[in-house]
């Protein structure tokens, strides 16, 4: 399309044509009845009279409707209004609409107006804007007249034109009055719904300035609607209103209110709904019916019971109230609303661009000055709007005034109410805001025009918000003057706000409810748009972050009012949004705190209330319960609280007690709670404890989290101790015994509970002080008694003390016994003696009066009787005088079994016991039941010394039977060095340690003292050990080994006996000891008598096993399975080692071989040195020594009779001895590892087996060898290679090379990484391979002087091209493989080579059925194959240019010719008689001087040169088997008649389909025959246009040489029904007839033949160079095709296969393959020749 046309320069050459102009024409029916389209509200035409009434500026407007009587129902012949009313209503129907108002007169520029549509009123104050409002009254009638002043206008139709005619009124006519006549267009309109006029009548009277408004129906005068407003009271701009909207296009410069009201009075009818006598049956019948639907549907619909309730009554109410109605149609009832009306001043500034825009959209520019007014309903005046109802028709009055009070929502009025809610409870005048052209919503799409209506919908949200702070003033006001009522009473109690009563806030609460609903945006309708920038420009117009609202302190900015989310009465003096408040405009309220306005109260409020003043008690209960809560339920953390506690102070009520200070409790000193069950409620705790009255109803855990903590004993008692005496002398710890006794029970309760510090402490602060009240009066504890002491009666004993535990006094030191000084200076103040001979107050006495008060005896007394001397022993010849006193712990229980043993025994009179008291306290004062171990162990000792075995044997016994009963098993006598134990002999005189003796009799070998025998089971308990530490036995093997073999077997066996103790270092150390005795007898073995010579050897040095191959080195003895397997623990093992053997080996080569006298035997252990080579490397000496020492075995082989063969050849180098010869010798020695090779190459090694030295063949004792550094003979080996000429034909070569890649990777498919020197990829890059006439090796080792030359037929050489491979062309699959592997193979082995020469000459299929992985090598056939096919192009493009210069040299030599026979006068040369080509005796090919020179041979050969080789015949058979195929029989005389007739052409047909004409000879000149290259272009052509059958290739016909030598003939070629199957393994696809029956089971049954017909026809294909992909084989069950071509893709018949060939050719038969091959070479050549001549023509023939 043309981008560069100047469309500007265009319109100015077409408005300088002289072309006619012509004005646009409007269908003005038509415009008028899409402009009426738009107006979808109700009352369209009443609303724009109404409005151009007060844009007239008229205060009245009369609407009448005139009815026409009905043609069916008469009129009823009464005078009762209300019939008459009803039947108008209900029969007639509209005839004329006349709407009259007192306004000013039309002026010239109206008239004109009102005949132009769009033309609007270009007064900006007016409402009118568009032009179109007027032409509304169309949707009622057809022709309207409108009257105004002295003149007339009427409106009349022409077709679809609209015209207007003026007229003048009469002098008497003239009226002051402005009317419109609107003849209803549809004379059969019924009456309109009453009520829903008069309520768009109450509605139009809101905002404008028409003060009246009358409604008649003929002579009825149904609605009279009067309005009445008190003067506007100007009013401040709230300061903290920004009144400027947000683009600054408009600005609130004044703000007034205004109270009005509309006085209604209308006819009763109006309220009243015609009911029909169809519906009215219907209902009778409903209400018949109605129980038993009721109760049936009642039963579905149980949850809508309350709504269908609700409606029922609703439905009740409406029907009375329609039965009073009905009584009095005619009756008048009126009602009153009262309004609020905030009006607003606007200033614009708006652009002039703005401006231009507007004006063009609206036909007026914007106003300079505009209004907004605001209209809502005051709660109180709400109230009262319906005070002034009348009769039963008033009840109609919320109807009428339905859409005046804005109770549901409310609307945006334009002059008019428009269908565009607010969003608010409040109706919104905005005259200037510009509607749409229906004034039923505001536009805000168009560009302009939307930037202003939304900038003035902004300054209503702004003067929304200046209402809403005038009626929140209003409210203020009226709780300033209750607060001035002098008449209210006094507040009841004090608060921050002392004149606000919370029945002042809940007076006014009803009030803010209704304000801030009325303020509450919902969602306008129908666009939200509105609403949302109301709403917007309401909340965010504040200059400050508040605004007022209602709280419990009054009227409050809102950033000082805090919504409270609980009951927080203890900080009452907050201001908080009341919760009624709260509940009845909850959206209000969560919109402030959305916006940020209103905040919830916070720890900082409480603070600062809690700062400003003291709680009561009581406030500071439900404070601190408060903050417990907050605390367990997470919501405020510790360090909040504590703050908030930091602060709070509280004043105290005087009746209570309180150790506070005057009266006020501060909380930030408190840090301890009371807890009456351990410190009871009425005893006085400390300043720094909270009171229990505030406490006690709060959790423990809280009053921790507090930060304070439990009044623990201690500080409290502390307290008592130093304080609570100072205030009041009731309350001194050590002067009121009454006061005592209160403290001291609660001590006592919570004595166990103590910590012992606490305990201390408790003892400390009591102890020196009286607290302890006795009947002598307070005393100290010490010096106080338990009532139970009654020895003495003058003592200060407990008096007057309940509740105290027994055990917390006896702490504190209170005695429950006297002290034994008073004991003693009291009751015993005589001798004991003398006291005893009196019979008072013996031992005894004493003993039983202690054992009554044990249980108060102080422990210093206890410990006094315990070192005090208070009995006597018993008498006898060893113990002191009766009249001795002792201690009781130096005395012994009396028993016999004691006495026995000579001890001190307590003298007790009578039987003696210690299960009773007296002897429990007796034994707990320290006497005691039996000796102790040591004292025994001390009597032993004494009695053997003193040769009193009845005393010992009684102590041993009674050591032995009480081991157990007196805990003797806890001693132990092991670590005791007293000898007091028997041995074997039995003497007292010689006696033992139990460390110095033991039980086992088998110790003694080793010379230590052994335990009595009766002893032993104890010897447990007698501390004797079973066996000397194993560390002791050890060294004294040691020190003293044994010297016999007898004596060896006994300490080894014994040590056997010990294996587990030997552990670790002992057992090394034991290894190292010489301790086996060994013996040189003359015969082998120990005997029993000593030996003459002994030494003795180390365990590690010795052997265990069988000496029979060892023994003549090592050292092998044999002391029995037990103690033998003492020596293997200690290092002796069963044999030598292979370290051990290999040191021998590496020293003493020779005389080992001499001592095994057998070359096996040291063969053998060489194996076992090969199979520990690691551990042997690990010895690095050891290593070297065997390197150089010459004890490895050998073998040079020595011929005994010479024999001699030839190696690969015939020649006199070839000539080898024969090794394996069974006259020849192996001759053995030794010889070092340099010394020797390792035969890795027989062939070598044949042919100098007799001048080296080699290894044994063995693959362990070879790897031994090469790793000490044995060379292999292959390394040794230097070749000389000499090969002969390379031959002419390397086709050999290049098949080999594809082989051995091929093939080698089946062999390398599955051996392991670590094998392999190179893969098949290294191959393919670096692999050559040459075919030579003859190889030749001239092979000589290194290091050794020999020579030897062979004969080879595969040889591989590495040159700088890489690794060749040298070939004979009779060359050997074996030789090739040793060859290959020497590089594939890191060490290849015999097996290898036989296995790669198996690989190389087997065929795949064989491999695979042998289990080799093939097919990934068929897949790399194919790839080949398309390689191929890109060699195969390029062969093609060389064939041509070859052509070419067969051309061109053709071209010369036949200009040469020319040049020779001008002038001859030879005759011209007809064709011969044959075949095309086959010319006579006197054609150039048989006349020597025309033939043209044979070109020079080029090296790439054609793709016929190889026919011959291919079928294996030579150029005479094929030729000859060619021309019987083709029907042309050589015979032997070349001129025979049958020859002649046969190969005659046959005549050409005269509709030659070539377009060529028979050639015609000229005499003299004679016809040149066609040249051979043209001919062999076209051949080539032909095979260069064979594809395959299903290729996406189009075939194209080859072009072809025009060819003089061709004949035609006709043949038929039959169709094929064929399709395809399968494909064979070679890869040739194969289609069936469709007619075949089962083709699975033939292709099941014949897989084998058509795999061997594919690699047939691949064979034949190769002649030509085919592409595989272009044969195809297919069969059918009948019918003479042998093949045919498809648009070059070539199918053979595979039945003519299976019928002729297949038996020969499975058979192997040679003939027969040749037979076959001849055949179908054959067809091919015919099929190819039809990818040039499509038609069995003779052209076709000539190109076969």
């Amino acid at each position: 399309m043309a981008n560069n046309i100047d469309y500007a320069r265009l319109r100015e050459q077409t408005m300088g044509a002289d072309g006619e102009e012509e004005a646009v024409t409007v269908n003005t029916r038509a415009l008028i009845d899409k402009v009426l389209a738009r107006y979808s509200g109700e009352w369209t035409t009443l609303r724009e009279l109404i409005q151009n009434a007060a844009d007239a500026q008229a205060t009245k407007v009369v609407i009448k409707f005139e009815t026409l009587p009905s043609r069916n129902v008469p009129v009823p012949q009464t005078t009762d209004p209300s019939v008459l009313l009803k039947h108008t209503l209900l029969h007639h129907t509209l005839q004329r609409l006349t709407v009259k108002n007192n306004g000013e007169a039309f002026a010239i520029s109206d008239w004109t107006r009102l005949k132009r549509i769009a033309e609007g009123n270009p007064d900006e104050t007016k409402i009118g804007a568009f032009g179109v409002g007027f032409y509304s009254v169309f949707s009622e009638c057809e022709t309207p007249f409108v009257s105004s002043g002295q003149q007339t206008m009427a409106f009349y139709w022409k077709g679809n034109s609209l015209f207007t005619r003026m007229g003048k009124i009469p002098s008497e006519q003239t009226s002051s009055e402005t009317a419109f006549v609107l003849d209803h267009r549809n004379q059969s309109s019924p009456v309109p719904n009453l009520m829903s006029i008069c309520q768009f009548l109450s509605t139009s009277l809101t905002f404008v300035g028409l003060e009246c408004i009358e409604l008649h129906l003929d002579q009825w005068n149904l609605l009279t609607l009067t309005k009445k407003a008190a003067p506007g009271a100007g009013v401040h701009l709230p300061r903290d209103v920004n009144t400027k909207t947000q683009e600054g296009l408009m600005k609130i410069v004044g703000v007034e209110h205004q109270s009005a009201q509309i006085d209604a009075k209308w006819l009763n009818i109006v309220g009243w709904t015609p009911v029909k006598a169809t519906e009215s049956r219907q209902a009778d019948g409903a209400s018949d019916s109605a129980p038993s639907l009721r109760s049936f549907f009642s039963r579905l619909n149980v949850g809508t019971s309350n709504v269908n309730a609700a409606r029922k009554q609703a439905a009740k109410e409406e029907e009375a109230a329609q039965r009073a109605i009905a009584e009095d149609l005619a009756g008048e009832s009126q009602a009153t609303v009262f309004l609020r009306i905030s009006t607003v001043n606007i200033q614009t500034y708006v652009s002039k661009p703005l401006a231009q825009e507007l004006e063009r959209a609206t036909k007026k520019p914007p106003p300079k000055h505009t209004k907004i007014a605001i209209l809502t309903s005051p709660h109180d005046e709400t109230e009262a709007s319906m005070s002034t109802m009348g009769t039963s028709g008033a009840r109609k009055a919320s109807d009428i005034f339905a859409s005046v009070l804005p109770a549901k929502n409310g609307r945006i009025f334009i002059g008019f109410p428009t269908a565009q809610t607010t969003g608010l409870l409040a109706h919104i005048s905005a005259p200037s805001v510009i509607p749409t052209v229906e004034r039923e919503s505001i536009d805000l799409n168009a560009r302009y025009v939307r930037t202003w209506n939304i900038e003035m919908l902004r300054v209503a949200g702004i003067a929304c918000r200046i209402a809403y702070a005038g009626e929140m003033a209003d409210l203020k006001a009226k709780l300033e003057r209750r607060l001035a009522d002098p008449t209210r009473v006094a507040p009841s109690r004090q608060s921050s706000q002392s004149d606000i009563e919370t029945v002042d806030i809940t007076n006014l609460t009803p009030a803010a409810i209704h304000t801030l609903k009325q303020y509450t945006c919902q969602e306008s309708t129908p666009s939200s748009q509105v609403g949302q920038i109301i709403e917007e420009a309401f909340w965010t117009c504040n200059t400050n972050a508040t605004l007022d609202i209602l709280s419990t302190c009054g009227v409050l900015p809102s950033h000082r009012v805090r919504v409270a989310t609980e009951d927080l009465s203890f900080v009452s003096g907050i201001p908080t949004v009341p919760q009624s408040l709260a509940d009845g405009a909850r959206d209000f309220i969560n919109r402030l705190r959305e916006f940020g306005l209103l905040s919830d109260i916070t720890n900082t409020d409480i603070k600062n209330e809690l700062e400003a003043r003291a709680l009561s008690e009581a406030q500071l209960v439900e404070f601190l319960k408060w903050a417990g809560k907050k605390l367990s339920t997470g919501q405020l953390d510790t360090a909040s609280v504590k703050a908030l506690l930091h602060v709070a102070v509280s004043t105290l009520n005087d009746d209570h007690g309180s150790s506070t200070k005057g009266n006020v409790l501060v909380l930030s000193e408190i840090t301890s709670f009371q807890i009456p069950s351990k410190i009871p409620a009425e005893l006085p705790v400390p300043r720094d404890t909270v009171p229990l009255r505030f406490s006690k109803g709060i959790a423990r855990s809280t009053l921790e989290a507090f930060g304070w903590q439990e009044l623990q004993i201690v500080p409290w008692l502390r307290f008592i101790v130093s304080d609570a005496g100072k205030g009041s002398p009731a309350h001194n710890l050590t002067t009121s015994a009454p006061f005592a006794s209160q403290v001291l029970p609660v001590l006592s309760k919570a004595w166990d509970a103590l910590s012992q510090s606490s305990k201390e402490t408790v003892i400390e602060l009591l102890h020196p002080r009286t607290v302890i009240p006795t009947k002598l009066g307070l005393r100290k504890p010490a010096e106080s008694y338990f009532a139970s002491v009654k020895l003495f009666d003058d003592l200060p004993t407990i008096h007057g003390l309940h509740g105290t535990k027994e055990k917390f006094l006896l702490v504190l030191g209170v005695r429950k016994t006297l002290e034994l000084n008073v004991v003693f200076d009291r009751l015993m103040s005589r001798p004991s003696m003398e006291k005893a001979s009196q019979g008072k107050w013996s031992h005894v006495d004493l003993i039983k009066y202690l054992v009554s008060v044990r249980d108060d005896i102080p422990k210093q007394d206890i410990d006094r009787l315990r070192n005090a001397a208070i009995c006597p022993a018993e008498g006898s010849n060893e113990q002191p005088p009766p009249d001795r006193l002792f201690k009781l712990s130096d005395l012994f229980e009396p028993k016999n079994e004691l006495r026995a043993l000579g001890l001190p025994i307590l003298q007790w009179p009578g039987l003696y016991h210690s299960s009773t008291s007296d002897g429990k306290f007796m034994s707990f004062l320290g006497l005691k039941p039996y000796p102790s171990a040591p004292e025994l162990v001390e009597i032993m000792a004494k009695a053997a010394r003193r040769g009193d075995a009845k005393r010992y044997e009684n102590a041993l016994n009674y050591f032995i039977t009480n081991h157990s009963i007196n805990g003797y098993f806890k001693f132990n006598p092991a670590g005791v060095e007293v000898a007091f134990l028997p041995l074997l002999d039995g003497n007292l005189s010689n006696l033992a340690s139990p460390s110095s003796c033991f039980t086992n009799i088998n110790a003694a070998l080793l010379g230590y003292s052994i335990l009595r025998q009766d002893l032993h089971p104890h010897g447990q308990k007698l501390g004797v050990a079973p066996d000397p530490h194993i560390n002791n036995a050890a060294r004294r093997i040691a020190q003293k080994p044994p010297q016999t073999r007898n004596e060896a077997r006994d300490t080894f066996r014994y040590m056997a006996g010990r294996l587990n103790e030997i552990q670790g270092t002992l057992a090394g150390q034991l290894g190292e000891c010489a301790i086996v005795p060994i013996t040189k007898a003359p015969k082998k073995g120990f005997r029993d008598e000593k030996p003459v010579t002994v030494k003795h050897a180390t365990p590690r040095s010795v052997f265990l096993g069988d000496g029979a191959t060892y023994g003549d080195i090592f050292d092998f003895v044999d002391f029995g399975q037990e103690a033998n397997a003492f020596l293997l623990k200690v290092g002796s093992k069963q044999e030598p080692t292979s370290i051990e053997i290999a040191a021998m080996v590496a020293r003493e080569p020779a005389r080992l071989l001499s001592i095994f006298d057998s070359h096996e035997k040291y063969l053998d252990m060489l194996r076992r040195l090969a199979d520990n080579v690691a551990t042997l490397k690990a010895d690095k000496q050891l290593w070297k020594e065997l390197r150089r020492s010459a004890c490895l075995l050998s073998y040079k082989q020595v011929p005994r009779t010479k024999k001699t063969r030839k190696v690969d050849g015939d020649g006199p180098d070839a000539e080898y001895d024969d090794v394996d010869d069974e006259e020849s010798i192996r001759e053995f020695g030794l010889a070092s590892a340099a010394d020797m090779v390792i035969v890795d190459d027989v062939l070598t090694y044949r042919a100098f087996y007799d001048k080296l030295r080699a290894a044994p063949q063995e693959d362990a004792i070879e790897r031994f060898y090469a790793s000490l550094g044995t060379p292999y003979i292959g390394s040794l080996i230097e070749n000389y290679l000499r090969t002969g000429n390379r031959v002419s034909d390397q086709d050999p070569a290049v098949k080999l090379r594809s082989l051995v890649l091929e093939r080698t990777r089946l062999l390398l498919h599955e051996q392991s990484s670590e094998t392999i020197l190179h893969n098949t990829k290294w191959l393919e890059k670096n692999l050559l391979v040459e075919v030579v006439q003859s190889l030749s090796v001239e092979r000589t080792l290194r290091g050794y002087n020999l020579k030897v030359s062979m004969r080879k037929t595969a040889a591989l050489e590495k040159d700088s091209r890489g690794w060749v491979l040298h070939v004979t062309p009779q060359y050997d699959l074996f030789d090739v493989s040793r060859e290959l592997l020497s590089i594939i193979f890191k060490k290849p082995r015999q097996n290898d080579y036989m296995a790669l020469e198996m690989i190389l000459s087997t065929d795949l299929r064989k491999l695979k059925a042998r289990g080799f992985n093939t097919d990934r090598i068929l897949r790399q056939k194919a790839m080949e194959a398309r390689i191929a096919e890109e060699e195969r192009r390029k062969q093609v493009e060389q064939e041509q240019q070859r052509l070419k210069e067969r051309e061109q040299a053709w071209t010369e030599e036949k200009a040469a010719r020319a040049e020779k026979t001008v002038g001859s006068g030879r005759k011209s040369i007809n064709p011969a008689d044959g075949m095309p080509g086959a010319f006579g005796s006197d054609s150039p090919e048989n006349s020597t001087a025309l033939t043209p020179a044979p070109l020079a041979p080029t090296r790439n050969k054609s793709f016929f040169s190889n026919l011959s080789r291919t079928f294996g015949l030579d150029d005479n058979r094929a030729s000859k088997q060619i021309q019987t195929l083709l029907g042309n029989n050589p015979q032997p005389n070349a001129e025979s008649p049958s020859r002649q007739i046969e190969d005659s052409p046959p005549p050409y047909a005269q509709d030659d389909t070539q377009g060529k004409s028979k050639a015609t000879n000229t005499p003299g000149n004679p016809e040149a025959v066609t040249a051979p290259y043209a001919t062999h272009q076209n051949l080539i052509n032909a095979i260069d246009a064979s594809r395959s059958h299903d290729s996406s290739n189009v075939f194209s016909a080859p072009r072809t040489n025009e060819i003089k030598e061709q004949a035609s003939y006709c043949d038929a070629t039959p169709g094929q029904d064929i399709s395809f199957f399968a494909s064979s393994a070679p890869g040739i696809k194969i289609f069936f007839s469709n007619a075949l029956a089962d083709k699975s089971d033939f292709l099941a049954a014949n897989a084998d033949g058509l795999n061997a017909f594919a690699i047939l026809l691949l064979d034949c294909g190769n002649v030509f160079g085919l592409r595989p992909q272009s044969l195809h084989i297919f069969y059918d069950d009948r019918g003479g095709t042998i093949a045919f071509n498809r648009k070059g893709s070539l199918f053979c018949n595979y039945r003519f296969f299976v019928q002729l060939h297949l038996r020969s050719f499975a058979d192997g038969v040679a003939e027969g393959k040749r037979e076959a091959m001849v055949y179908w070479w054959v067809v091919l050549c015919h099929e190819l020749a039809h990818n040039l001549v499509e038609s069995h023509s003779a052209d076709h023939s000539y190109y076969t």
